[in-house]
């Protein structure tokens, strides 16, 4: 007679990760990198726990303990980021479980810690993503849309240009725009300079917007700061030929980090793999002009991503390597780089919520997310993701349907495709 074998904390935070569009490929590294961040038996009740936001009282119902106690839990998971908490208005708090990337991977370092080995955790962060490719490749490679985006450089847009750029194209308006704000340690460079690998780019300039911010506020994983102080620090980072790379969403975008071509994750995966496909590029281009480009180099020196070279005297742009981010155009002081629009706008999806759905359907993982039984999922988040389905174009909506099988969703993409033919 066989016997089953029992799976470890570990491997069980695992599975559940992987459930889901933000997964974390297993392998020797992840669950040493699991081991330092948390206990073989938080690990078991995190596994445990939905991926939508929750209360204490639907966590206490699933882990069967006493709410006071589940709050105790909770509020010790939260204090170390490993969930997000977020304060309603009604005064009842909300968790989270926030993905690997971007979320408690990097809020692991966005602060100096003594309560885990950060040397020790940035070693194996560097085996993990930057010499195994699984993740990477699955975090950024796969599948049409994007977990991060790109923000252009608004001062590298000439003035006919400004009519083409969305207030959600901006990062300037999404620190305006957002609740909060608060400022930590860059993860990748804080992890490079544990390897000895760091450039000499600012450090404390990751920038937290919103719910999210204000719960790393809270636990001291970020400092507070005003909108002015925040503005200040994006002109800090264009001064540094940093690159905006936010989430991918129109609305409520949670951060802004400012990234190098030497260390960023994202930037190193787009150079890795050799196409812009690894995250969502701007809206806009740079165009050389022949008669004034002097090869001077400046560009290339600019460029984060490798995308210009130098061809017999002028500077040539990859562009499918280029982001579209004008930090060359700025740098230009020959006024030979323009910014201009692109042929084809990039669709960025409206919300969180439609970036999931988009993400889920593209990874065969749209199942996982509405019927999530241990997440006892309210009408109100399930129509929201059932909504998020309804608003894609037709292919997308049939490849949900075949995913899910659902009689509920086929009946209301039926309607829905009846209403608007």
């Amino acid at each position: 007679m066989g016997h089953r074998t029992l799976k470890s904390g570990y491997q069980q935070i695992s599975d559940r990760l992987n459930l889901f569009p933000q997964g974390a490929p297993p392998s020797e590294y992840l669950f040493k990198i699991l081991k330092v961040l948390m206990k073989e038996k938080e690990a078991e009740m995190i596994s445990q726990l939905p991926i939508k936001p929750f209360d204490a009282a639907m966590a206490a119902r699933i882990l069967h303990l006493p709410k006071e106690e589940a709050v105790k839990v909770l509020d010790e998971l939260a204090s170390r980021a490993l969930l997000v908490d977020v304060q309603k208005p009604d005064g009842n708090t909300m968790y989270m479980l926030p993905p690997p990337m971007a979320g408690f991977f990097e809020f692991s370092l966005m602060r100096v810690r003594t309560d885990i080995d950060q040397k020790m955790l940035s070693e194996l962060f560097y085996q993990y993503l930057n010499v195994e490719e699984d993740f990477v490749r699955d975090l950024f490679v796969k599948g049409e849309t994007k977990l991060t985006r790109a923000f252009v450089n608004e001062d590298s847009l000439p003035k006919d240009q400004e009519l083409h750029i969305l207030d959600y194209e901006r990062a300037s308006s999404m620190i305006k725009n957002a609740s909060d704000h608060g400022v930590g340690m860059c993860y990748c460079r804080h992890k490079m300079e544990h390897m000895g690998m760091a450039c000499d780019a600012p450090m404390e300039i990751c920038m937290t917007l919103g719910s999210v911010a204000t719960s790393l506020i809270r636990h001291g994983h970020a400092r507070q700061v005003s909108v002015q102080e925040m503005m200040a620090l994006l002109e800090k980072a264009w001064d540094h030929n940093l690159v905006q790379i936010g989430e991918n969403q129109q609305a409520d975008v949670p951060f802004i980090c400012n990234c190098c071509g030497c260390c960023c994750e994202a930037l190193l995966a787009v150079k890795r793999f050799g196409t812009t496909h690894s995250i969502n590029t701007t809206n806009f281009l740079p165009v050389v002009n022949t008669q004034m480009c002097t090869g001077c180099n400046r560009c290339v020196k600019a460029c984060p991503m490798d995308a210009i070279k130098i061809v017999e005297g002028k500077a040539v742009v990859d562009e499918e390597v280029c982001i579209g981010c004008g930090l060359c155009a700025r740098a230009c002081n020959r006024g030979a780089l323009r910014m201009a629009a692109r042929e084809q706008r990039v669709i960025t999806p409206v919300n969180s919520v439609h970036r999931v759905a988009l993400m889920a359907i593209e990874r065969g993982t749209l199942q996982n997310l509405i019927f999530d039984n241990q997440a006892y999922m309210s009408h109100r988040a399930m129509a929201a993701l059932f909504g998020a389905v309804l608003k894609l174009p037709p292919v997308k909506r049939l490849m949900a349907t075949e995913q899910v099988r659902s009689k509920y969703l086929v009946s209301l993409i039926d309607s829905y495709q009846r209403k608007n033919p």
